[in-house]
């Protein structure tokens, strides 16, 4: 285990940690990475809509809210221009080293954070040592801190290093809504990749672990439902009013009796609900936030159909009318095993690295599956990869931190499987 830990790494990891900005708001968090690209000399560098098309978003937030966070970004001096470049929510960036002959190898990190109020108690290492989150309400719960920081690392180690090929380096936002990942896997960046390698931290896999590919990502869909009825007084005249909150109950209780499929898992949940005014008016606008799961796109396809249909069933039972949003969504896509060993095999010379584990179920959604999914189908090979990391508490969680001896880990196992496909003769 490594017990000196590269200042830079920890410097950059814990200033990422203090600025946490949710999917589409990561204005701050985007101009830090271009310095720091523009630091290490990079060939190429699209920023926001430069590197995909802003149509293929997916869980765009608002005009009122996309306005708040950018104007935050330039009340704390990010560049103009850049703030311009990125106007409307066109975050995020791809960065290119051209290495001379060689394969098209790319790397993917997101850079969201998530809607969660960081702990402050003084077992909390971040609010001890002074860089828990300055945005209240708002976290890097998932380890997105060090992602982003890999990135950076990587790219530098590579340019530093013999590499001998074109490298692509995705800092993709909007992760946790699962917006980003389908317009950097539609852009011309991510054509043609010989390999595509995608990492995450912990996920309850201890510092010291590497897995070398994951398997059984479920393919996912987030949902926004409105059921539209009728008003009316509860207590004077019930019969005029088509009562959309009887048709939401009715909704939710029947989702969750979505038959099960014999191809395999779903998943199905309403987290969130909201409407009505008053105990004495019937309800004529409802809200619910949901999501579906599959452990293959074609079921997560099949129980998102369910839903729809049950929500339809529900709203049209009780004389109301409901509209069925999908937010966004991804696919299913499993670490290819030859990128799997070469995973596995440049972990295992890496200083700190105790246990590789090959392969292990992921049990979760993931948008990077969009560029997996791609470059699969284009003949290249891709890999998604843990780097373990002791957390105190679960993912997204006011507590949830990470072992910075896991940052230069990370930056090793990335550099070593880069290296490793490359084909030249070492």
């Amino acid at each position: 285990m490594p017990e000196t830990i590269n200042p830079r790494l920890r410097e950059l990891r814990r200033e990422f940690h203090e600025h946490p900005e949710p999917g589409w708001c990561e204005f701050q968090t985007t101009a830090r990475l271009v310095r720091e690209l523009e630091r290490i000399g990079v060939d190429e560098l699209a920023v926001g809509p430069e590197a995909y098309d802003p149509a293929d978003r997916m869980a765009v937030p608002d005009d009122e809210t996309l306005d708040e966070w950018h104007e935050r970004a330039r009340i704390n001096g990010v560049d103009a221009d850049l703030l311009e470049l990125m106007e409307g929510g066109n975050t995020g960036a791809i960065a290119v080293l051209e290495q001379g002959e060689g394969p098209t190898v790319g790397l993917r990190v997101d850079i969201d954070g998530l809607y969660i109020e960081e702990s402050i108690e003084d077992e909390h290492e971040p609010a001890a040592e002074g860089f828990r989150s300055n945005i209240e309400g708002t976290m890097h719960a998932c380890g997105h801190d060090a992602h982003m920081t890999w990135g950076l690392a990587v790219t530098e180690a590579i340019l530093e290093s013999d590499f001998s090929g074109r490298l692509v380096v995705f800092f993709q936002p909007a992760e946790e809504v699962s917006g980003g990942g389908a317009p950097m896997a539609k852009s011309e960046y991510a054509a043609d990749l010989d390999y595509l390698f995608a990492v995450h931290i912990g996920l309850d896999h201890p510092t010291g672990t590497v897995v070398a590919g994951i398997e059984k990502p479920l393919a996912m869909a987030h949902v926004d439902v409105d059921i539209q009825g009728t008003s009316a007084h509860a207590g004077k005249a019930p019969q005029d009013g088509d009562n959309a909150m009887q048709a939401l109950g009715a909704a939710i209780q029947n989702v969750y009796g979505i038959p099960r499929h014999a191809d395999g898992m779903t998943r199905v949940n309403v987290g969130r609900v909201e409407g009505g005014t008053a105990s004495n008016v019937i309800a004529e606008d409802v809200h619910a936030v949901a999501e579906v799961r599959g452990e293959t796109t074609a079921l997560m396809e099949y129980v998102l159909d369910e839903l729809t249909r049950t929500f339809d069933g529900a709203a049209a039972m009780h004389g109301c009318e409901a509209t069925v949003d999908v937010v966004s969504k991804s696919p299913r896509a499993d670490s290819d095993p030859e990128l799997v060993d070469v995973v596995a095999e440049a972990a295992r010379g890496v200083t700190g690295v105790e246990m590789v584990t090959p392969t292990a179920d992921f049990g979760a959604s993931e948008d990077a599956t969009f560029l997996m999914e791609r470059v699969q189908e284009e003949g290249g090979l891709a890999c998604y990869c843990i780097v373990g990391t002791d957390h105190p508490t679960s993912h997204h969680t006011p507590t949830f931190d990470v072992d910075e001896r896991s940052l230069p880990i990370g930056v090793d196992v990335l550099t070593n499987a880069i290296l490793s496909v490359d084909g030249t003769d070492r």
